[in-house]
């Protein structure tokens, strides 16, 4: 059987064997054609993720830098808190500016190590991760940033949170605030207290609020006193006490939760007044919270009624969209109506002639929103401006967005921060 060579390769004389052959070359150009139009579409996508960082303002090209949090297994409630606060810049940037802590352990001396679930170290700090967390937000380097070394940190001292089921974003900033404001009182992974409270001494003292202990930065910004009026029926004695708050739970309105079909008309809207006036209104008390009145010595009806007494730098108010029922805790869907700027809370306070004549306004800085019909399902997202941009961050996607938009979310969390009193504004 005579053989000959035919280019790369050599063909039996046979039509059988040249068939086989030429199929198999052929075979190899296409192998080699998709790989490089392999390489040709990743080249594609990595310039498409590039540009897509890049955006036109004002006529010229900026870099987005905004960084994304990836979704762990459920985390989204968890990194919408974290992006959140991340856009607050005092609150950010008293962290950002703390000393680093260089975790050291034998082999990796000198070098910082990041902490995994797999390992079982006690000694960890949820200010530290913390702040590397937000460190690593908005510097650009990165369309996402994994939180791994945090979560790991929660899991070990916040027990309600380990697992992978969905938990609510309100009840884990609650947690995440109350075990920094702690953990700051006391120093932490060999950062003396003296630093720490060298650094919160830069805060006015007028605006510290202490709740369990000494003023932190996290009650120097969301602390505010609440002063609760009870007025027995009977006798009229009247009882105050004041109660310390990092944020205000509103209840939506009652008359506003019913839902309408599509032939129903629509009523009025329920807007973020109605829910504060709720709160703060004059209120009796129902046969389950009576009042035990000192003077009667016995409990008596009475009425109740909140004021604030003193507003915090940032107020953060939660909208109860979660209640329970007989069995189940459903949520309230209702649109409620909130002001991007200027939100006005002179009327809910005490003694209002105190206050100066911007400082009971407040502007929106971020908003957190659940998508879905149950608190163990559905989706957290959050709406937060940054440098006069508002920017919608959905675990690692970062997409710009705009008023018009974060004006129509249906708010579970908002985070209004106090307006800056422009020079010469005050009164003459």
């Amino acid at each position: 059987m005579d053989l000959y060579r035919c280019d790369d390769f050599v063909v039996n004389d046979t039509k059988l064997g040249l068939v086989q052959k030429v199929r198999e070359h052929l075979q190899n150009l296409e192998n080699s054609a998709f790989t490089s139009d392999r390489h040709r579409k990743r080249k594609l996508l990595e310039n498409s993720s590039l540009n897509s960082k890049l955006l036109k303002v004002n006529g010229s090209t900026t870099a987005l830098c905004a960084t994304g949090l990836r979704n762990l297994g459920n985390t989204c409630f968890m990194n919408a808190i974290l992006q959140s606060l991340s856009n607050i810049q005092q609150f950010c940037c008293y962290f950002k500016e703390l000393p680093a802590v260089e975790l050291r352990n034998g082999k990796t001396a000198g070098r910082r190590t990041y902490h995994t679930r797999s390992q079982g170290d006690n000694n960890v700090s949820l200010v530290e991760e913390f702040r590397k967390t937000l460190c690593a937000l908005w510097q650009g380097s990165q369309t996402a940033f994994s939180p791994e070394s945090l979560f790991y940190v929660v899991w070990k001292i916040m027990p309600n949170f380990r697992g992978y089921q969905q938990q609510d974003a309100h009840e884990f900033m609650r947690y995440l605030l109350d075990h920094l404001h702690l953990e700051l009182q006391g120093g932490f992974n060999g950062v003396s207290r003296s630093v720490i409270l060298q650094e919160s001494s830069n805060l006015s003292a007028s605006n510290k609020c202490c709740i369990n202990g000494a003023s932190t930065v996290v009650t120097a910004i969301f602390g505010g006193i609440l002063q609760n009026e009870v007025n027995c029926l009977i006798c009229g004695t009247e009882s105050r006490k004041f109660d310390p708050f990092l944020d205000l739970s509103l209840d939506i309105p009652s008359q506003f939760r019913n839902k309408r079909t599509k032939n129903q008309e629509s009523g009025p809207m329920c807007t973020l007044r109605d829910c504060l006036r709720s709160f703060t209104d004059l209120e009796e008390l129902d046969e389950t919270e009576l009042y035990m009145c000192h003077k009667c010595k016995k409990k008596q009806k009475s009425t109740k009624k909140f004021w604030i007494q003193k507003l915090p730098k940032v107020l953060c108010l939660h909208l109860k969209r979660f209640h329970w029922t007989a069995y189940l805790r459903n949520k309230v869907d209702t649109y409620v109506e909130f002001p991007l700027r200027g939100l006005d809370m002179k009327c809910y306070l005490l003694e209002p002639e105190n206050s100066g004549p911007e400082s009971c306004l407040y502007d929106l800085v971020a908003v957190v929103v659940h998508h879905g019909s149950g608190v163990g399902s559905g989706h957290y997202t959050a709406y937060a401006a940054h440098e006069g941009r508002w920017f919608h961050f959905n675990d690692s996607t970062v997409t710009l967005t705009d008023e018009e938009t974060v004006g129509k979310a249906k708010a579970y969390i908002l985070f209004y921060v106090e307006r800056q009193a422009k020079p010469g504004a005050e009164k003459l």
